[in-house]
């Protein structure tokens, strides 16, 4: 009975998406940090993220809401790209990276050969570089 009640409240509300989460996240972290220290500006601002948390959730503008998870994924993604793209550089300890300085294209060497001549695939250019 009460799932059924919750599952026709929640019918035609927006849920979770991934602006949620961060904002969920970001709200544990503050109220973490509030407990440990006291201070009543994040209790407030803990209050106003749990808010918006629940309001964009229970929201029946789901085109408003995907327009604004949209426009913070357009921010995190080349964010989470370079972290991503680091990560990998710092695994791999059998290449190493270049950029092209012609078109900025990245490029993959093999560690360990010496003074190498360097070919961009998209440019066509050449330079000398150290593996």
């Amino acid at each position: 009975m009460i799932r059924q009640y919750l599952s026709r409240f929640m019918t035609g509300r927006y849920g979770m998406d991934q602006l949620n989460l961060f904002l969920m996240v970001t709200y544990l972290v503050l109220y973490l940090v509030f407990f440990l220290t006291g201070l009543w500006v994040l209790d407030m601002i803990v209050l106003v993220l749990l808010l918006v948390v629940l309001f964009r959730m229970l929201s029946r503008d789901i085109y408003r809401r995907q327009a604004e998870n949209t426009r913070f994924l357009q921010i995190v993604r080349p964010i989470q790209h370079k972290f991503r793209t680091f990560r990998t550089r710092m695994k791999d300890r059998e290449h190493r990276y270049f950029k092209c300085p012609s078109c900025g294209q990245q490029m993959r060497v093999p560690r360990g050969k010496g003074r190498i001549t360097v070919h961009c695939r998209s440019c066509g250019a050449t330079f000398e570089e150290k593996s």
